[in-house]
């Protein structure tokens, strides 16, 4: 973290010329520096910012790998549930039907002249 100056004297100096009482003034500039050094803690650095990035991807690349885990456990499952079913419902066999007959009469046999 990063630390800032934060010059108390300098602002005590400004309230009073402004017209606050010294107490006043000292009382103004240690809620200015309360409130600095809350929102400091609460601020967070390049350093923390690239920490959490690193961090992030590692989870990321777990996810990943658990997502993919879960994606063959659960294909494999299926397969295993498929086959069962086929197993205990078999298909319905398929039997091969003759082909149709055809519908067109055969052709007349040639005509024979009569007295041969």
């Amino acid at each position: 973290m990063t630390t800032t100056t934060f010059d108390t004297m300098a602002y005590a100096k400004r309230f009073k010329a402004a017209g606050f009482t010294e107490q006043q003034a000292e009382e103004v500039v240690t809620a200015l520096r309360e409130i600095r050094d809350d929102r400091m803690e609460e601020s967070a650095t390049k350093g923390d910012i690239e920490l959490a990035k690193l961090e992030l991807r590692k989870e990321i690349e777990s996810a990943k790998v658990e997502i993919i885990k879960w994606v063959i456990a659960t294909g494999i499952v299926i397969l295993g549930g498929l086959a069962t079913i086929n197993r205990m419902f078999p298909p319905m066999p398929i039997y091969l039907q003759p082909p149709a007959q055809e519908l067109r009469l055969p052709t007349p046999a040639p005509a024979v002249p009569p007295g041969r």
